[in-house]
């Protein structure tokens, strides 16, 4: 089969084209031709040797975890009903032309759902959708998001626009601002220019019950004051290089519930029906996908650079 592998630690350069033994699936999994390979940031820091706490990683190996594609045979006490089946799942390995996965972990994909969306919903649907409940988004709610433009931002701020939040996303640059608007976003405020903490507190009317930060770093740091007492804050992501340093105590005597990227990591239960239920919006038109670029498999190295210039407004897939 096709694949990228990452051979050392390094710039994008590190992730090659390589051909390596076809899978075979076993007692209950599935090989699955793959059709598209979803993509995220943390993906690019990990090759750089990035985040060994929290992702144990030894070069060479093949990156990558969600795909969309079809089953093209069974293992052993699969049903036969599965064969041919549209699916997404989480494997080990996905920057790949086959995966094997646990039929227990396979996500139908709707009808009418294209295989290119259902990839880029891998991750970022089951986080998103995972969150606004995590964080008990609700009508009413004044809602932050960091790095709305994002993959999994954008997905974020229709989910929290649909559960009657009001919604302001931040972003940089003019195209990615007005593509927050057009998802729903109440406002969109650029980080990029001075003073902006004072013009999201008055886009919120004065404070945030829900901060959703998917960037880290200085910029979560300083979406801290703008929580409400008695707020909400996740701080799961960290393309900025690090997680956003909170103080627990401000935390504390504020009243302000803070989540990490542990809260994240959800129960076996979870990773069925959450993707299920971010397919089905999709499916039914409800959510939006934006993909902002796709490359091919043997070009995964530019993919990458693409991700880590960050011009690029919404997602980047990968096709196998």
């Amino acid at each position: 089969m096709r694949a990228a592998q990452v051979q050392e630690f390094g710039g994008p350069e590190v992730l090659v084209p390589v051909t390596l033994p076809d899978p075979a699936p076993g007692p209950g999994e599935v090989l699955i031709d793959v059709a598209y390979i979803d993509t995220i940031f943390v993906e690019t820091q990990v090759r750089t040797g990035w985040g060994q706490e929290f992702f144990p990683t030894t070069p060479p190996y093949v990156p990558g975890g969600g795909v969309s594609g079809v089953v093209a045979s069974l293992g052993p006490g699969v049903p036969e009903e599965w064969l041919g089946r549209r699916v997404t799942s989480y494997v080990r390995g996905g920057y790949a032309s086959r995966a094997v996965a646990a039929v227990s972990a396979l996500t139908v994909v709707p009808d009418g759902l294209d295989l290119l969306p259902a990839a880029a919903l891998v991750h970022d649907g089951l986080t998103a959708s995972g969150l606004v409940e995590l964080t008990a988004v609700s009508p009413g709610d004044r809602v932050l998001i960091l790095g709305a433009s994002g993959g999994m931002g954008t997905i974020l701020v229709q989910l929290a626009h649909s559960r009657g939040a009001l919604v302001v996303g931040l972003a940089r640059g003019a195209e990615k601002l007005a593509l927050v608007e057009e998802l729903g976003a109440d406002a969109a405020v650029d980080v990029s220019a001075a003073g902006w903490p004072e013009r999201a507190r008055a886009a919120l009317g004065g404070a945030a019950d829900v901060v959703l930060d998917g960037v880290g770093g200085q910029l979560g740091a300083a979406a801290l004051p703008l929580a409400a007492d008695g707020g909400r804050f996740s701080a799961h992501g960290a393309p900025s290089g690090t997680f956003a340093t909170l103080d627990p105590e401000e935390a504390s005597r504020r009243g302000i519930k803070l989540f990490g990227i542990g809260d994240v990591q959800f129960p076996a239960a979870e990773l069925l029906r959450l993707p299920a239920y971010a397919l089905r919006e999709a499916g039914a038109g409800r959510l939006r996908v934006v993909i902002g670029e796709v490359f091919g498999l043997e070009r995964a190295a530019d993919a990458h650079a693409a991700i880590e210039g960050r011009g690029v407004v919404g997602k980047v897939v990968l096709k196998s």
